[in-house]
C-alpha cells in the first residue's frame, strides 16, 4: 500500500540502474566532465543531511554512461546514512566496474558543516592494455 502514495520520482529513484552505452567514437581519446550540483547523502553519525557537488570526470574506452540513469543513480543515496569517504569510493568503484574507462576520477566536493569542509578525491588512469600513455 505504501507504493500507492509515493511520488513518481521516488519511484524512479527506487528503481535506479545505470545504464551504460556503447561509446559511439571508441577509437577517439576525449574526456567527459560530469558535475551533479545537488548531491546528498545522510550522515551516519548524525543523521543530519550532507550536500555535495560530485563531480565525474572520465576518458571512455569501450563504454559510456547514460546521463539520466547516472542522475537517478546519485540520487539514490539521499536517503542513505553513509559517510563522505564512502559514498566517494562506492560511486567510483561502480563506475569503474561498469564503465572499464581509460581513466576515472570522482570528486566529492561536500559543503561545510560544523566548520568543517571535506573534498574527497578518487582516481586512476589504465596503464595496461591501453594504447595511451600516462601524462606526467
Amino acid at each position: 500500500m505504501l507504493n500507492f502514495f509515493m511520488r513518481y520520482g521516488d519511484k524512479a529513484i527506487k528503481r535506479a540502474k545505470l545504464e551504460i552505452w556503447d561509446n559511439p567514437y571508441p577509437e577517439r581519446d576525449y574526456e567527459i566532465n560530469i558535475g551533479f550540483p545537488e548531491f546528498t547523502c545522510l550522515c551516519p553519525r548524525s543523521g543530519y543531511p550532507d550536500f555535495a557537488t560530485i563531480n565525474i570526470n572520465y576518458r571512455p574506452d569501450k563504454k559510456i554512461v547514460e546521463l539520466k540513469s547516472l542522475k537517478l543513480y546519485l540520487n539514490s543515496y539521499r536517503s542513505r546514512y553513509i559517510s563522505h569517504e564512502e559514498v566517494t569510493n562506492k560511486i567510483y568503484a561502480e563506475l569503474k566496474k561498469r564503465l572499464d574507462p581509460r581513466s576515472l576520477e570522482v570528486i566529492g566536493d561536500f559543503n561545510p558543516r560544523g566548520n568543517v569542509k571535506t573534498v574527497v578525491k578518487v582516481s586512476e588512469q589504465k596503464v595496461q592494455n591501453s594504447k595511451f600513455k600516462v601524462q606526467k
